[in-house]
């Protein structure tokens, strides 16, 4: 009898770690797609063919949400979609776009915040420095920098932890820190998984909304 049990119980273990996997597994696949399809329209479209392509990748965004409402990860995903596209749309219609990519980080950000190495703080950073500031919009440059440096506290090697901190200092002239992390962002280990990305963020990088200086 207590073989037996155990032994149920041994299974139900593994049954539910299988399960878990490829819930896992299901998820990641989503977010690949999503990454992939962001990094062609980010990097190769240009123009109304561009803020269309970022307009179906959105809604394509809402339908994984929906799917994985307790994940982090396509979350982030779904904001990091609606800042690029608000800065490839412009106007007024851009900050609605932000103010909604804000929320999706933040959401992610209290589900998990070391969720793909921390890219909800770098990706709310950049666009709480990106965004303008009151009264039209939610900018604020000590907030950026302090979520910027979260980001990089988690993954302090990685590509775009440095890209966008380095980023955010060229924007306010401090033009000898942000070398230090160009290079150590040139320097990163390259993604496999994300080729494209790491090959057009030195040209463009991500871009959310309006610049304020």
């Amino acid at each position: 009898m207590k073989h037996t049990v155990k032994n149920i119980v041994a299974s139900s273990v593994a049954l539910l770690a299988l399960t878990a996997s490829s819930g896992w597994a299901g998820i990641a696949d989503k977010v690949s797609t999503l990454q992939k399809r962001w990094a062609e329209v980010n990097y190769q479209m240009e123009g109304k063919a561009q803020s269309d392509a970022f307009a179906s990748l959105a809604t394509e965004a809402d339908a994984v949400v929906s799917k994985y409402p307790d994940s982090a990860a396509p979350l982030i995903w779904r904001g990091i979609i609606k800042s690029t596209y608000a800065g490839a749309k412009g106007g007024l219609g851009a900050l609605s776009l932000a103010k909604s990519s804000k929320a999706d980080l933040e959401a992610a950000l209290a589900i998990d915040p070391q969720a793909l190495d921390g890219s909800a703080y770098t990706s709310l950073g950049t666009l709480y420095s990106h965004v303008p500031g009151w009264p039209i919009g939610f900018g604020d440059d000590k907030k950026a920098e302090k979520l910027l440096l979260k980001a990089l506290a988690i993954n302090p090697d990685g590509i775009d932890s440095n890209y966008f901190y380095a980023d955010y200092l060229m924007a306010k002239k401090r033009y000898q820190d942000a070398r230090a992390y160009l290079l150590k962002a040139r320097e990163a280990a390259p993604r496999l998984n994300r080729p494209l990305a790491d090959a057009g963020r030195p040209a463009k990088g991500n871009q959310p909304g309006a610049r304020r200086d």
